[in-house]
């Protein structure tokens, strides 16, 4: 979290949220500030309940894991204000995406080029994920998988995997992070072949290196292109 979004916050009127990320953020909330948590599923509402708060007057902030304009909320809630035709001013305050989260702790694999593709199909259509998940890979982009696996949905990763190993080798390096930034976090260094291994699940998220990812001490490192020998010999 950016101390601006703790900031926001902790200046609420009303904060409203998915009732799991409500609880991450509850010893901050004001105890006297409204809160509205809700289920997964039901973003729409959550973005048109916020938008009735701001035009009641309050400072309502919406909250949502690692950055709000990252499989975040940001897009349904300026969308909601517009649906409405209601003039309220609408701010996206940037977070700390699980991506760069779990870089950081794998190493530096994202310095280059990447893709970020979710497995998730409630709102994008498989058929989609995999034409991204094909172009991606054939042209050689560091990948990161959100949403890659929960106990009932265990295909799009297994297909994932297919669609990966048809362009990139078998040693190729991978990283999992589980609970990028949360107590309970841990970190995975493997290959590709042995990705379905690794008990990988939707609080995971998943780096594939590219062709030029290396493993130096333990850490995922793609090289960003620098001659170190050249360089120390001047």
């Amino acid at each position: 979290m950016t101390p601006k979004a703790r900031k926001a916050i902790e200046e609420a009127d009303a904060v409203v949220g998915y009732k799991t990320y409500m609880e991450l953020v509850r010893d901050i909330i004001k105890p006297d500030v409204e809160v509205v948590a809700g289920t997964m599923g039901r973003e729409v509402d959550r973005a048109r309940a916020a938008v009735q708060k701001a035009l009641e007057g309050k400072t309502v902030a919406v909250i949502s894991s690692g950055d709000a304009g990252v499989y975040g909320m940001a897009g349904v809630v300026l969308e909601a204000a517009a649906f409405e035709k209601a003039e309220v001013p609408v701010e996206v305050i940037p977070g700390v995406t699980a991506a760069t989260a779990a870089a950081s702790q794998l190493g530096a694999p994202l310095v280059t080029d990447f893709a970020v593709i979710s497995l998730s199909d409630l709102l994008t259509p498989w058929e989609l994920i995999e034409k991204r998940l094909n172009a991606a890979a054939a042209a050689d982009f560091v990948i990161v998988l959100y949403n890659p696996q929960s106990k009932g949905r265990k295909k799009p990763l297994a297909k994932a995997h297919e669609i990966l190993l048809k362009y990139k080798k078998p040693d190729t390096p991978v990283g999992v992070v589980k609970q990028a930034g949360r107590d309970g976090e841990s970190t995975t260094v493997t290959t590709l072949q042995k990705l379905m291994d690794c008990g990988v699940d939707m609080v995971s998220t998943v780096i594939v290196g590219n062709s030029t990812t290396q493993v130096i001490n333990g850490r995922m490192v793609t090289p960003r292109g620098y001659d170190l020998a050249q360089t120390a010999t001047k």
